[in-house]
């Protein structure tokens, strides 16, 4: 019998996914879609450089949505941060044409969804135990409540 060797490698001990990611980020940019993604990712890191130079009450509650020709477009969660928004429009506009964009204008649209999802998924509701957690909890309890400290009553 031939000895028989596999081309295929198992993975590295150390290796983590980001290999993938990078290598399909790679991949969706250099197709015909590379435009929006280009986009979105210039977007999110002016969002980066000019959301920081807002007041910090100001600055959760408010983010870059597009620069519309020579306005900005930002969001924000509620009527009241519209109005403080307002009030910090010179410093933002100052803030991008010193960074290379030529705005004269920001616009500010109200939006009833969560600004950055990512930031609010760690307050969700907690997902319910599954039921092979809620049966060990009743085992542990019935445990506890016999007399003599054995589990003979739980199933």
């Amino acid at each position: 019998m031939s000895d028989f060797r596999s081309r295929s490698k198992p993975p590295r001990a150390g290796a983590s996914r980001i290999g993938t990611a990078t290598a399909a980020l790679d991949a969706a940019l250099g197709g015909a879609s590379a435009d929006p993604i280009r986009r979105a990712m210039w977007l999110d890191a002016l969002d980066r450089r000019l959301v920081p130079l807002l007041p910090p009450t100001l600055a959760p509650h408010a983010r870059l949505a597009n620069v519309d020709g020579s306005r900005l477009v930002f969001l924000v969660d509620s009527p009241i941060w519209h109005a403080r928004l307002r009030l910090s429009a010179e410093v933002l506009l100052d803030a991008a044409r010193s960074i290379g964009l030529d705005v004269s204008d920001i616009v500010i649209r109200t939006t009833t969804r969560p600004l950055r999802p990512e930031v609010d998924a760690g307050r969700a509701r907690p997902k319910p135990p599954s039921a092979v957690a809620r049966e060990a909890v009743a085992a542990a309890l019935a445990s506890l409540q016999s007399p003599d400290g054995d589990d003979s009553g739980a199933r």
